[in-house]
């Protein structure tokens, strides 16, 4: 980083001392620093805030261990046929690796996710589960969200800021595990997978499928939900997969998107990827801490 850098992130640190925290990276301060002011200046009413949930509002791991994702915590069900979870394995282990291929395009993915989500569709159907055994399940997969969502949440209410949880996950658990924690609040929007069921048994998911790569305003278009928030042109965008940095694409007029990454293994490799993507990436921050300071930040228009 040459004079200009230093004093580029001289002038962000004044505004968010946290991003002087070592796992913190900023490729381009002056663009970062250009957003907080959008973003300040804009207020609360302007903004909106869009985060994936499995590993961004969850933590990517506890203790080393790679957190449950919403996908696995729906094998604690004891309604599922015995076959489910070892046909759910294989397709994990066959398509997982295609999802997290660096060397593969978005474009080359996406055929491979929507086969993926479509097979994952097909297995449920024909047998029963329902919302209690669903909130059972997350009970016992000790879920963890990050440290200091909860307060970002309690914020973000309390100034009456939407949050959207795009996710490619199984929305029903994405709702059990936020009703579990007791941030189920009124400005949390969920798109997701969700189940749908026929004459009581589960028959697929609803509407469009929800895979990594169109986590956007395509995903969105049955709910409106980017329209109704026509008027929020500021955006909080989180995420940890590269995918993710796509998720505000469908905001209609936006003036700032302020992209956040979280990285989390295979950092030599993958941070100058995040880095293209992502305004900031934070490698194996396990907590909501930046967000909540920029929230803080646009809060002192309010």
């Amino acid at each position: 980083m040459g004079d200009s850098g230093e004093a580029d992130m001289k002038l962000l640190l004044d505004l968010i001392p946290e991003f002087g925290r070592k796992w913190v990276h900023v490729k381009d301060p002056r663009k970062v620093r250009a957003l907080l002011d959008k973003l300040e200046s804009g207020g609360v009413n302007a903004l909106q805030v869009i985060a994936d949930f499995d590993h961004t509002i969850t933590k990517q791991h506890v203790n080393g261990t790679r957190h449950t994702s919403s996908f696995c915590v729906i094998n604690n069900c004891n309604g599922l046929p015995s076959h489910f979870s070892g046909k759910d394995s294989e397709l994990l282990k066959k398509y997982l690796p295609i999802e997290r291929d660096p060397h593969l395009t978005k474009e080359e993915k996406t055929p491979f996710m929507v086969e993926w989500y479509t097979m994952t569709s097909e297995l449920f159907r024909g047998f029963p589960l329902d919302s209690s055994e669903i909130s059972e399940a997350v009970k016992k997969s000790n879920t963890e969200l990050r440290s200091g969502f909860q307060d970002l949440v309690t914020t973000l209410d309390s100034l009456n800021v939407p949050l959207l949880v795009f996710s490619a996950g199984l929305g029903d658990v994405v709702d059990a595990i936020l009703k579990n924690h007791g941030v189920a609040n009124k400005n949390i929007h969920v798109i997701s997978n969700f189940l749908k069921y026929k004459d009581g048994l589960v028959n697929g998911f609803t509407a469009d499928i929800v895979h990594p790569f169109n986590k956007n305003g395509k995903a969105a278009e049955h709910t409106n939900y980017f329209q109704e928030m026509s008027s929020r042109h500021n955006v909080i965008l989180m995420g940890d997969n590269l995918g993710d940095a796509e998720m505000a694409d469908g905001v209609p007029n936006t003036d700032a998107v302020l992209k956040i990454g979280f990285l989390y293994g295979d950092v030599d490799r993958l941070l100058p990827k995040y880095l293209d993507h992502f305004d900031v990436v934070l490698v194996d921050d396990q907590t909501m801490d930046i967000a909540n300071s920029i929230i803080q930040l646009i809060k002192k228009k309010a």
